[in-house]
């Protein structure tokens, strides 16, 4: 497989904000995110938008390609910069089609994203905005190496789909009380093992899952 693919793969940089495609629209590429995190999206009518699931390193971005599809209701944008592989779309798909490791490896993976997907949606409407601020966090601390994230309360509240001024008092009580460390758009993670305790069930949920499914991208310090 890698003989095939490593002539057609580009290391690309993705930069935060970027969009990777919008929804409906035909994927040409799939994205292989290496340093970088994307989110997806489902854009309401108004343009109002929420995060449904976040893809890093563990992943790749473009899924609806290979379920046949070819198209997707969400938007995919930038959350962190870094890097990632760029694969045309029918490189992936004919490998998909050879029935083998590949095909396995992807439907995982797959499962693994709408468990994501479907813990995200319990969580909005069951817990508190605390907790889903830490889910969000560790999420996206098991995809980028080390304990700081560039984003701003915007961007977060953005993703979460709430307004900025709760972003702003949650992220405040975790500052308060030592576990996070925030200005102008940087957050360090201080605490991990407080974020674990203080937020829902849901994280332990989808970590499970994707190191069930997904054992070979579990890190160590997970």
């Amino acid at each position: 497989m890698w003989d095939r693919w490593l002539p057609q793969m580009q290391l690309v940089e993705l930069h935060l904000g970027q969009v990777l495609h919008e929804s409906r629209e035909t994927l040409s590429h799939e994205y292989f995110p290496v340093t970088a995190i994307v989110s997806l999206l489902y854009v309401m009518e108004n343009g109002a938008a929420a995060e449904i699931a976040v893809v890093g390193d563990d992943g790749i971005v473009g899924v609806s390609l290979f379920m046949g599809g070819q198209s997707t209701t969400s938007r995919a944008v930038v959350q962190s910069a870094g890097q990632a592989f760029r694969l045309k779309a029918q490189q992936l798909m004919d490998e998909f089609n050879r029935n083998g490791a590949v095909l396995h490896l992807l439907l995982r993976y797959t499962q693994a994203l709408i468990t994501q997907m479907a813990q995200t949606a319990v969580c909005n409407r069951h817990h508190s905005l605390d907790q889903q601020l830490c889910r969000w966090l560790l999420l996206s601390l098991d995809r980028l190496e080390g304990s700081d994230l560039v984003m701003t309360q915007e961007l977060i509240a953005n993703m979460l789909g709430v307004r900025r001024e709760g972003v702003t008092e949650a992220a405040s009580d975790l500052q308060r009380d030592g576990l996070i460390r925030y200005a102008r758009g940087h957050i360090r993670v201080l605490d991990r093992a407080g974020l674990e305790q203080r937020t829902c069930e849901c994280y332990e949920v989808v970590r499970r899952e994707y190191a069930r499914l997904l054992p070979h991208v579990e890190r160590a310090n997970r």
